[in-house]
């Protein structure tokens, strides 16, 4: 539908002055009464509450400087990856009772964005950072898988984001390439690339006896989680 100026004027009467300060709610009350939607807009911007209240579950998208970043959708592998590490952590975790594993969407709120790594984990120290839609702060260890169009940002942005905000442990996957890197913060607040063992299991810092045999990433199909289970010795 055609919007004409007599129509934008009334409509802009109608809102109350509070409104022109949430562009985002006054986008969303003129699309009611126009009664259909306009193209889409570019990425427009909003607080983060602001942002919490418009995202859904079915939102691909993280708060970046204000604003809402669209995301793509993930490949057919990063989804594999993902499903399997955060049933392994999950098991793993909620076995020996040390906090709560989530996989995205579930917003980290950061200094000056929200993001949704692929997978979390929060000890149980720190339970009072979750609120019902996001974590208020750092994770202790965020996991990215990447993805083609997520390179320069889990390299780059994340990787200074997830730094600056003291996230102990971030682990870096890289399915396409077959590599991943896990890093961990020194004493200076510095991210430092940690080896597997001789082995080539690598040992959670912030997960007390979970360790992650690397060449599991890479078998085509994944491992069974229950063999998984078992190497852990969980079951």
């Amino acid at each position: 539908m055609v919007i004409d100026d007599t129509l934008e004027e009334q409509i802009a009467t109608a809102l109350p002055d509070w409104i022109e300060r949430r562009p985002l709610l006054r986008a969303r009350l003129r699309e009611l009464v126009v009664g259909d939607a306009p193209p889409d807009p570019a990425p427009m911007s909003m607080t983060f509450e602001e942002f919490v209240t418009w995202a859904d579950e079915d939102t691909w998208a993280e708060w970046v400087n204000g604003k809402a970043v669209a995301m793509s959708p993930p490949d057919l592998r990063h989804q594999d990856v993902v499903a399997f590490l955060t049933t392994v952590l999950r098991t793993f975790v909620n076995h020996h009772r040390l906090g709560k594993v989530l996989s995205a969407p579930f917003l980290v709120k950061l200094e000056l964005s929200g993001r949704e790594p692929d997978i979390l984990f929060v000890s149980t120290a720190h339970q009072d950072r979750f609120t019902a839609k996001y974590l208020d702060g750092p994770a202790d260890l965020v996991i990215e898988v990447i993805s083609p169009d997520s390179v320069g940002r889990d390299r780059g942005d994340k990787y200074l984001e997830y730094e600056s905000a003291g996230i102990p442990e971030y682990w870096l996957i890289d399915p396409r390439r077959g590599t991943v890197e896990f890093y961990r913060l020194d004493a200076n607040g510095h991210y430092q690339l940690t080896s597997p063992d001789d082995a080539g299991r690598y040992h959670a810092l912030v997960i007390p006896g979970f360790w992650l045999d690397v060449t599991w990433l890479w078998q085509d199909p994944l491992p069974a989680e229950i063999d998984v289970m078992r190497a852990l010795g969980l079951i």
